[in-house]
């Protein structure tokens, strides 16, 4: 069997025609889905890191992450215009690479999407605690962070991660419209927030708390820029949504360049401001900086506001990582590279049920136990390849099958994905070597699992390559 074999983008479109899914998006959706999966944890909560690394040039680290997935971002926006089928790059690589790459980065994004629901909903418990602490109320110090979270203090489980991740799992397995109406409502909300913090932050900038604007200099700016590239993560999951699209081919783009167009521009202006208003040092140890920043400004009633949006906001990017994520398993699924039940769809709610909850309950208990920096960096890793993968995979499509229908065509080739492999390479090289490691653990189990399941259970083995 050819390792290397692609599948018929023909009959790509006709399964996806067929799939069972139901067509209910439309583009202000899916702006609104990218939206949604990238404001979150990311700047609510890593942009105190961010600032420890960088000193107030975060802003110049959140710019480099930017250009980083903008470049992958029109490459992204090319494949879901012209192959809008669920997976993801896991799709597009199938059609493209070959079978063996397409399963490793279909392995890979497991724990992109599954590790990013387990991160976000950590960030969640801090802000949600921080909310109940307004209100004079407080959990169990046992049950608020993983095991060795919180130096000097011994924790055991955090329950409001857990218990989060299985609502946001229950809301995803009921049905699509019904998370795409609660996801534009909780959106149009937290983005409210995000302009409410910068609306009234900006008197309270003192230029002073900008000098040194660089104190680690350039290595620590791209160091940010590596961790901070976390922040970004989630507008490539609006493509996970392609067979659920009324329109594809025109509204993917649009969500996919809009989404993340919005989101830089914000995370600037909020870097800024942020530390403008405190003095990069505080933010040490601290999970809620931006309402931190505005408790310093002596706006501590915005504050409340902007925990409430911060919950809101992580509540949004739980729903459509969770939601991507058991799309990718399903189009995996259906190819026969994981059990086929991960594929069948619920005669009722039309969604993949059984996979959604073993998601759910899989990486629950993940957030309950593991600390949130560690589960930043190996997301950022595994976004990065996919990024460098989906930027070599429209090079290949573009000579395999140059004729193909394109609703959208990634401006600049060769260049423009050329820039997103460098780009993404030199954000990787930028992270820890014990993330490098855990990275090559996890895609050995991958490689491992391909050989002695997804290889001989492949649907291309009866219809042939």
């Amino acid at each position: 069997m050819n390792l290397f074999r692609t599948k018929n983008i023909d009959a790509m479109l006709a399964t996806a025609r067929t799939g069972g899914l139901k067509k209910v998006l439309g583009p202000l959706d899916l702006i609104l889905l990218g939206i949604g999966a990238i404001v979150g944890t990311g700047i609510f909560v890593l942009t105190g890191t961010g600032a420890l690394t960088a000193g107030p040039a975060l802003t110049v680290s959140f710019t480099i992450a930017a250009l980083a997935c903008g470049f992958a971002a029109l490459c992204y926006a090319e494949f879901a215009s012209t192959i809008p089928v669920s997976g993801s790059i896991y799709t597009y690589c199938y059609a493209t690479l070959g079978e063996i790459v397409a399963w490793m980065i279909g392995w890979d994004m497991l724990l992109e999407y599954g590790l990013a629901t387990s991160a976000v909903s950590v960030g969640w418990s801090g802000y949600f605690q921080s909310l109940l602490a307004g209100f004079g109320i407080g959990l169990p110090t046992a049950l608020t962070a993983a095991p060795g979270a919180l130096p000097g203090v011994d924790t055991f489980i955090n329950l409001p991660a857990m218990l989060i991740m299985l609502a946001i799992t229950a809301l995803v397995a009921h049905g699509m419209r019904e998370s795409a109406r609660l996801n534009n409502l909780m959106v149009a909300i937290k983005v409210g927030v995000v302009l409410l913090f910068i609306a009234v932050g900006v008197w309270h900038v003192e230029p002073a708390n900008w000098r040194p604007f660089a104190p680690f200099g350039a290595s620590g700016i791209f160091n940010a820029a590596a961790l901070m590239f976390f922040a970004f993560i989630g507008f490539d999951a609006v493509t996970s949504a392609a067979e659920e699209v009324r329109n594809p081919s025109r509204d993917l783009p649009i969500g996919i360049i809009g989404s993340l167009v919005v989101c830089a521009v914000l995370y600037v202006a909020m870097a800024a401001i942020m530390t403008g208003i405190v003095p990069y040092q505080q933010f040490a140890g601290v999970d809620h900086p931006v309402s931190l920043a505005l408790q310093l400004a002596g706006q501590t009633w915005i504050a409340g506001f902007v925990d409430l949006g911060a919950i809101l906001g992580m509540t949004t990017v739980i729903l459509v990582m969770t939601y991507g994520l058991t799309r990718i398993i399903f189009a995996m699924s259906r190819d026969g590279l994981l059990p086929r039940r991960l594929s069948r769809v619920h005669p009722v709610h039309a969604t993949p049920w059984t996979a959604t909850w073993i998601v759910g309950l899989v990486f629950s208990t993940v957030a309950a136990f593991v600390p949130l920096r560690t589960l930043a960096e190996l997301i950022n890793i595994g976004t990065l390849t996919a990024f460098t993968l989906i930027s070599v995979s429209v090079l290949v499509l573009r000579r395999t099958h140059p004729d193909l229908p394109r609703a959208f065509r990634c401006p600049g080739v060769p260049l423009v994905p050329l820039l997103s492999v460098a780009f993404c390479l030199f954000l990787m090289a930028h992270l820890q070597k014990t993330t490098w490691i855990a990275f090559a653990i996890w895609m050995t189990l991958g490689l491992a699992i391909y050989f002695l399941y997804a290889r001989r259970h492949a649907l291309l083995n009866d219809r042939g390559a």
